[in-house]
């Protein structure tokens, strides 16, 4: 039995009360085109909380018979569908993933949900009803709460969303050894990168080099599509071309991360390409990173998002007084345009149930300061993972080097293969 989902479920299951039930989907592929779909990624809170990942699943807790129910629901094994798919996850290993006693096949669920509408009167079921961005297609299980609001009126619908975020926002050890375990691949990947990269090369030879490494080492994925900025793409805040040369004398920022059992990491840094910052470079350069720094030592419990992120502003702030670039504070935006964290976990933008709420041990938050100087073709931003503990901080990703004079170093030795 896994015991790391059995306990997540029942975090769950106490919030449930009496006469209430929950029905979770993992989801269904997308079509692509014509006989393809594209890569299929689970409903991340199904995945927490039954360790499966697999489409066409659902999971159904209740509270509104005699005694709490608790029932995985699988695909069934065709063997002909096996022989062009591959082979599904049987119900002995469905049910040593995810410490549930009870599985069965995904075309009993609809009786299930009748029966329980019709005999037990349910006074709500809890259904994944987040919407992220109304332009976008509505997630599976969103699609599925419409049609249960169709067959069944007289029960309410509630959003599951708010609850699983906030038991996922506290990482467990299991979660923080996929961190580390990301970032060092993460580490790896950048490695690659300061020893191969130089003028004339394309942004994408750059994300080739530090993806191969990744999936060398057991990355599963990319966390994110990577980024590789030279010159002006670095000021672009979400760039993801990667189809420019880098030129000599160009800064190439990076932001990526490996995605290990799930979990990502989230990492920005930003490399000269020739091996040597400029004056102006270094000394951009050393204002975000002292704004990253000042970060660090300030994450702690009871500090929030907003907090930091003013902080960060200060720094980056008195810097550019300090070179003349602004007269003062209220022209940082100019500069600097995007706060300095947000949770990761699952997602590289993990979820939450208050953005600005207190810190708490066990949390993953990011520190990325960064300045974007269009006028000069710079874009700088340094960004790590943080855990929160009970005192302060850990810098998940202090391995990954980010002095300037060891950068130089480490690119004046590098292959150039």
């Amino acid at each position: 039995m896994n015991q790391i989902y059995v306990d997540r479920r029942k975090k769950v299951m106490d919030c449930l009360g009496d006469g209430e039930m929950l029905v979770l989907y993992s989801g269904m592929p997308v079509p692509m085109s014509m006989d393809e779909c594209y890569p299929f990624e689970a409903n991340r809170h199904f995945y927490y909380l039954t360790g499966l990942r697999r489409e066409n699943m659902a999971l159904l807790l209740s509270k509104t018979g005699d005694e709490p129910r608790e029932i995985l629901y699988i695909e069934p094994a065709i063997p002909k569908m096996e022989r062009w798919t591959g082979k599904r996850v049987t119900r002995e290993e469905a049910i040593r993933i995810s410490g549930m006693s009870s599985v069965q096949f995904i075309g009993a669920l609809e009786d299930m949900i009748s029966r329980i509408c019709a005999r037990e009167f349910p006074k709500a079921v809890w259904m994944d009803t987040h919407v992220e961005d109304g332009k976008a297609l509505p997630m599976y299980n969103v699609v599925k709460a419409k049609e249960f609001l169709g067959k069944y009126p007289g029960v309410q619908v509630r959003d599951l969303h708010p609850v699983v975020s906030r038991i996922r926002m506290i990482k467990d050890a299991e979660e923080i050894a996929c961190f580390r375990e990301a970032i060092r691949m993460t580490n790896k990947g950048l490695e690659r990168v300061m020893d191969r990269l130089h003028p004339g090369m394309m942004e994408y030879q750059v994300q080739a080099d530090f993806e191969y490494e990744i999936r060398n080492q057991g990355s599963e994925h990319t966390s994110f599509p990577t980024i590789v900025g030279s010159g002006k793409n670095g000021c672009s805040l979400h760039y993801e071309s990667n189809d420019a040369e880098i030129g000599d004398g160009n800064l190439v920022l990076l932001d990526l991360g490996a995605r290990y059992k799930g979990y990502c990491a989230d990492i920005s840094r930003t490399y000269p390409a020739n091996g040597t910052y400029t004056e102006a470079q270094r000394a951009y350069y050393e204002i975000v990173l002292e704004a990253n720094r000042a970060v660090e030592a300030s994450a702690k419990p009871g500090m929030t998002i907003k907090q930091l992120t003013e902080l960060c502003k200060d720094v980056l702030a008195e810097g550019l007084i300090r070179l003349g670039k602004i007269k003062g504070k209220e022209e940082i935006g100019n500069y600097f345009m995007h706060g300095v964290s947000h949770f990761i976990g699952l997602d590289t933008h993990d979820v939450y149930d208050a953005l600005n709420c207190p810190l708490e041990p066990g949390m993953i938050i990011s520190n990325e300061p960064g300045l974007y100087i269009d006028d000069e073709a710079i874009g700088i931003r340094i960004e790590d993972d943080l855990l929160i503990t009970e005192n302060g901080c850990e810098n998940l990703s202090r391995e990954i080097e980010k002095d300037p004079d060891h950068i130089e170093r480490i690119m004046a030795g590098r292959k150039r293969a």
